[in-house]
């Protein structure tokens, strides 16, 4: 079954009665387009923050701190990659300014565009030897450029798909839009892994690492074009507008429902504190501390991508016959019982450490495929576009941005069963948003 998403335009002033204008002008947007106008244009974006969150493991520690041992340098690289973090819900009120005045068209265009120029400026530039601490400067505004790009790319795509679906299900829909995570993910991992391989370290260090960033402003012109060939038409500002998905007072939201943003991001904190433990932190770890070959890690880390991509999928089907919300609290308490594994898995052998990895990537594709639009669903459809933006950005900015400095910092200095600490009490946070959510919602 598919989203009953069908419009007709209007026939023209003068050509109302022309049954062949009538049948000209009517045009269905098909929910495979949308589908894939989402899955682009969100693999587009998690490209570019992958590509960065690799680099700052394998590349940032020698090329803008080498004044410092690696520990310290992969941390002041991960403080950096918090940044763009803060930018998210800035870019997300910057832009949704931009929309009101200009038009979605507009906004999504400089968005992106800022995205890919922020991202591809982060290849050129010097290095700490050339021009000394300007290089660190340089580097944390552009990544603070990304993330207010990443916050102001939000189209309304993915929102548009949930509340199209039909409500037995609105689980399979919701799980396409973050079906574009582990492809980004993969696809960042993969070109890592090739010139990584295929340079030599002098050289991968010098200008090879350089080339992800470069790809990354041409999948942005790509994923732009698809993403406009929707959003400018007339019929999918139709059906925004049939929906209400516009941008919205945040003032007004916040009076309203602010409450459901805080509950909403922290519904989630399980899955996006999970999302950079089984991606950043162990190719950071495992750099540091064990024997084994970052090349050997980044291919087990894509055959972990693609067992999260089977998991998003399997989560729709998941949600659909369980709900969403059920589906999302299980998982919590699977990543919860995880925690108490993962020290060990991690601080063991080769083979403990390629099946930590395996297992979480398998628990954040299931989780990740609910994570977004749980309690979102609670907002009245004139703050669903806005409270959607802005859940989603707390959400990251609560759970993810921190997670690899805050793990690598404690673990190093007390063992890893404080990464374990850390990942229970995201669990134990996703329970207790549940948990009000569910109170709240009976009293209502």
């Amino acid at each position: 079954m598919t989203p009953n998403i069908n419009t007709q335009d209007i026939a023209a002033p003068g050509t109302a009665h022309d049954p062949r204008e009538a049948v000209a002008n009517e045009h269905t947007i098909a929910p495979s387009e949308i589908a894939v106008g989402v899955i682009l244009g969100r693999a587009s974006e998690y490209f570019d923050f992958f590509v960065y969150g690799i680099a700052s493991v394998l590349v940032f520690p020698a090329v803008f701190f080498p004044f410092t041992d690696g520990l310290q340098g992969t941390l002041w690289a991960f403080v950096i990659f918090s940044f763009a973090f803060f930018g998210r819900p800035i870019g997300t009120l910057v832009f949704m300014a931009i929309e009101k005045r200009y038009g979605r068209g507009v906004k999504l265009t400089a968005a992106l565009f800022l995205l890919g120029v922020s991202t591809a400026g982060i290849a050129f530039l010097p290095s700490y030897a050339s021009i000394g601490f300007t290089a660190i400067v340089l580097l944390s505004v552009l990544r603070f450029a990304q993330g207010i790009a990443l916050g102001g790319s939000w189209d309304g795509l993915s929102s548009l798909l949930a509340m199209s679906a039909p409500k037995e299900r609105r689980g399979w829909w919701a799980m396409i839009p973050q079906l574009g995570a582990p492809l980004g993910f993969m696809i960042a991992a993969a070109l890592f892994w090739y010139l990584s391989s295929q340079l030599s370290a002098a050289d991968f260090l010098d200008w090879g690492w350089r080339y992800p960033f470069y790809v990354a402003f041409a999948i942005n012109v790509v994923a732009l074009f698809a993403r406009l060939r929707l959003v400018v038409t007339h019929e999918y500002e139709k059906l925004l507008k049939d929906n209400s998905l516009a941008p919205s007072n945040v003032g007004e939201l916040i009076k309203a429902r602010g409450s459901n943003l805080f509950i909403g991001a922290f519904a989630s904190l399980a899955t996006y504190a999970l999302f950079h433990l089984v991606t950043v932190f162990p190719l950071s770890w495992i750099k540091l501390y064990s024997n084994q070959s970052v090349n050997d890690v980044l291919l087990v880390q894509i055959v972990g991508g693609a067992i999260a991509l089977v998991g998003v999928v399997a989560s729709g089907l998941i949600a659909d016959r369980f709900g969403r919300r059920n589906t999302l609290g299980s998982l919590a308490i699977m990543i919860g019982l995880f925690s108490f594994a993962a020290p060990m898995l991690l601080g063991s052998d080769v083979f403990g450490e390629d099946l930590f990895i395996l297992v979480g990537f398998a628990l954040l594709g299931l989780s990740y495929g609910q994570a977004a639009g749980a309690v979102t669903s609670n907002f009245e459809p004139k703050f669903r576009y806005t409270g959607a933006a802005l859940t989603s950005d707390l959400a990251w900015l609560i759970g993810a941005a921190f997670a690899p400095l805050v793990a690598l910092g404690l673990s190093a200095q007390f063992g890893l069963g404080f990464m374990g600490v850390y990942l229970f009490s995201g669990a134990a946070c996703t329970l207790a948003a549940l948990r009000i959510n569910s109170a709240r919602e009976l009293r209502g």
